[in-house]
């Protein structure tokens, strides 16, 4: 028999055996299960051409040493995937929420172009409001319009430069 398949006899015969004690240090079965093929491939290239005195043995180690690194990899990104990370990840997404001052700042604009809007023409308001308050596209709102995507596009444009302008100019 070569020492090829002394080693693979070897392997097969202890494999179910290696697997449960991987599993015990690692906790998990389909990672044992995973780690014992890494550790057959290790032992493989290591058996070649060479004679193991305590093959045996030497499988052992190599299973018990991934299964070690298995378990301090699992720790370590345990540890960094906690509650509190994620809850200091949520605090630290901006608030949505205009703040007040944002509020009081802008609420002069928002009249104003609210009062522009309601000078628009109906189809004008509506191309324009669909277009940029719905996120509509413009053959959306041709096809809802009944209209051409060419005359959308300007109903849009003139809605948003009559809104640009009184903003600009706005009543005292």
């Amino acid at each position: 028999m070569s020492e090829n398949s002394t080693a693979l006899s070897l392997f097969v015969t202890h494999r179910h055996a290696l697997v449960e004690y991987a599993s015990s240090i690692i906790g998990s079965r389909a990672q044992a299960e995973d780690l014992v093929q890494e550790a057959w491939l290790r032992f493989d290239a290591a058996s070649k051409g060479r004679f193991l005195e305590d093959a045996k043995g030497y499988l052992y180690r190599i299973v018990r040493n991934l299964a070690l690194d298995g378990r301090r990899r699992m720790f370590r990104e345990n540890r960094l995937i906690t509650q509190d990370s994620f809850e200091q990840a949520a605090a630290a997404v901006p608030d949505e929420t205009p703040t007040p001052e944002t509020v009081a700042l802008y609420k002069d604009e928002v009249q104003c172009v609210m009062k522009a809007m309601a000078e628009l023409p109906e189809r004008t308001r509506i191309a324009f409001e669909m277009h940029r308050f719905g996120g509509a596209k413009l053959k959306e709102i041709a096809a809802f319009l009944g209209i051409s995507v060419s005359l959308a596009q300007l109903l849009v444009t003139d809605g948003a430069e009559h809104c640009k302008q009184r903003l600009a100019k706005p009543e005292r």
